[in-house]
Parts: C-alpha cells; structure tokens; sequence
C-alpha cells in the first residue's frame, strides 16, 4: 500500500485542506482516503445513523483529485491527522505523506458502487441552496437548548430524512452546502443519479452520495 501520496499539483493540497475544513464544521468522524490508479477519493461523512434503528440517511461527501502517479490506498484516519501534516507543508510541496494511525468508521465501511448509475434529473443550485438553509432553520427551531441528544436526533431524523426529488433526502442538499459543492447563479445546476438504494447529487464542487437507512 502507497504510503506517500504524490499529487499532481500544489494547489490540490490546499483544496484538500479546505475540504476537510469544512467537514470539521459537521463531524469529527473522520476522513477515508481510497487512492486508485491516479485518483484520490476523498470521503467525509455528513451524516450517518447512530443506531441500526435511526431513521437518519447516511449521507457522504466525495471530492476526487488528481495525482501524479499510480497508487493504492484505503485508509480511514482522523482528520487533524491530516489537517496537522497539511499544516506543516511548505504551500508548493505536492507530497502528503499518510498517517500511520488508522480509526475503525463503520460510515467507511460501505462504499457506494463506482458505475452503473442512471441519470434520474437535475435540480436548481439555488434551489438545493434554500432546502438545506430551511432545514437548518427548522432543526434550530424544534431543539430546545435543553434537549438531549436523543431529541435532537429525533428532529435530525424527521428532517434530513425527508424525500426530495427522485428519493433524494433532505440531507444531501445540507450536504452540499455545507461542504461548499454548490455554485452561485440562477443557472447553476447539479444532477441526480441513482443506483439501488444509493442516490448520488453532482455538483460543480463534488458528489453527495445518500442512502435510506
């Protein structure tokens, strides 16, 4: 297995580092690194059921980047261990080596499928824009500042869960805002694809992936 990965550019690494920022802001939960060929994928979880009986979707962020020569790797690792190593880096170094520290994830464990997807349809940025910012106005609503976790998770799961177009739920429009995968502009928009259970949103700055528990 690589153990240093070798990207094709710079700045890639810098996208990297603000791609697990902002997955900081939702979890702590990790980041899986599934390096193939020359391309990374880089997984974060947006939201995963806590229990086999929570009705919370799993939802996935992806981010792909390129790399300058063949690898393979698939770990799963905390992501200040990454955050740290990216820290340290002189801005136009291009190697990352991996943290020897692995976590157990089972949200990692799960890996949707690669090809086979069928184009269902498209939705307005804008509008993916407005039903993740409803629904955190929504979720902020329902929880009173003394709810418990169980509450909480109760409001998440009757919210994020909720259909929108194609099986979709709520939670991958949150998804993509969160992880800054959607583009300004009346005209920006983002596909859907489904596969099974799975149901994949593209957008210009990434891929959510969502599954129904």
């Amino acid at each position: 297995m690589t153990q240093h990965l070798h990207f094709a550019e710079a700045a890639i690494l810098q996208d990297l580092n603000t791609y697990i920022s902002r997955g900081r802001r939702i979890n702590e939960q990790g980041i899986r690194l599934q390096a193939l060929g020359k391309v990374l994928a880089a997984w974060l979880p947006v939201m995963t059921p806590s229990t086999l009986t929570s009705r919370i979707p799993a939802v996935l962020g992806l981010r792909t980047m390129a790399l300058a020569e063949e690898s393979q790797a698939d770990i799963t690792v905390e992501l200040s261990s990454v955050t740290e190593r990216l820290a340290r880096m002189n801005p136009v170094e291009t190697t990352l080596a991996l943290p020897p520290s692995r976590i157990n994830a089972p949200w990692a464990a799960v890996t949707p499928p690669r090809s086979g997807w069928a184009l269902r349809g498209t939705m307005r940025d804008a509008d993916l824009r407005q039903v993740a910012q409803e629904g955190i106005a929504e979720v902020a609503e329902a929880v009173p500042q003394t709810a418990g976790p169980h509450v909480v998770e109760q409001v998440r799961e009757h919210i994020w869960s909720l259909p929108l177009e194609h099986r979709m739920p709520k939670g991958a429009a949150f998804g993509a805002l969160s992880m800054g995968f959607l583009q300004d502009g009346e005209d920006a928009t983002s596909t859907i694809h489904t596969h099974g259970k799975w149901v994949r949103l593209t957008s210009a700055g990434g891929f959510i992936l969502s599954r129904a528990s």
